[in-house]
C-alpha cells in the first residue's frame, strides 16, 4: 500500500492517475485514495490530513529543505496527457520564482489545493469533492 503522503501529494499535484512511483502504483480508484488520506476513518479529508508538511517531507529526498524538479518528478513519475509536468508544477508552486520550492511554498501550494477542492466550504473534503476535482488543471 503506498503512504498516505504520496497520496496526498499526487492529489495536491492534481494528477489523476500517476504511473508508478518507486515502483508502487497509485491506487486506481478516487475512493482507494481518498481512503489513504482519510486517516481517522471518519468519512471526511481535513485539512490536517491534507498535509503540506507531509508532502514536503516525502519530496525532500535529500533533505535539504528544498524540493527541485527531479525530486518532484521521481515522486510523480512521468505525466500523463491532460497531467501536470513536474516542471509545471514546481513553476505553479514556486512562489519566490527560485526554481525550487520550500516548505512555506508546499504549505501555501497545500492550503490553495486543498480550499479548491472544497467546493462547500466546510473545511473538509468528502469523496465527492475529490473526484470532482482531481485532475483539475
Amino acid at each position: 500500500m503506498m503512504p498516505a503522503p504520496r497520496v496526498a501529494l499526487l492529489l495536491l499535484c492534481g494528477v489523476v492517475a500517476a504511473g508508478t512511483a518507486a515502483a508502487q502504483e497509485l491506487p486506481a480508484t478516487a475512493a482507494d485514495r481518498f481512503a489513504l488520506l482519510d486517516r481517522n476513518g471518519d468519512g471526511r479529508i481535513s485539512r490536517d490530513e491534507y498535509d503540506g508538511d507531509a508532502f514536503f517531507r516525502v519530496l525532500d529526498a535529500d533533505h535539504n529543505y528544498r524540493v527541485t524538479v527531479d525530486e518532484v518528478q521521481a515522486v510523480l513519475g512521468p505525466p500523463r496527457d491532460g497531467e501536470f509536468s513536474a516542471a509545471e508544477w514546481v513553476r505553479i508552486t514556486d512562489l519566490n520564482g527560485d526554481g525550487e520550492l520550500s516548505a512555506e511554498e508546499m504549505r501555501r501550494s497545500s492550503q490553495m489545493r486543498f480550499q479548491s477542492l472544497d467546493a462547500n466550504h466546510d473545511e473538509n473534503l468528502e469523496l465527492s469533492e475529490l473526484q470532482m476535482g482531481v485532475g483539475r488543471r
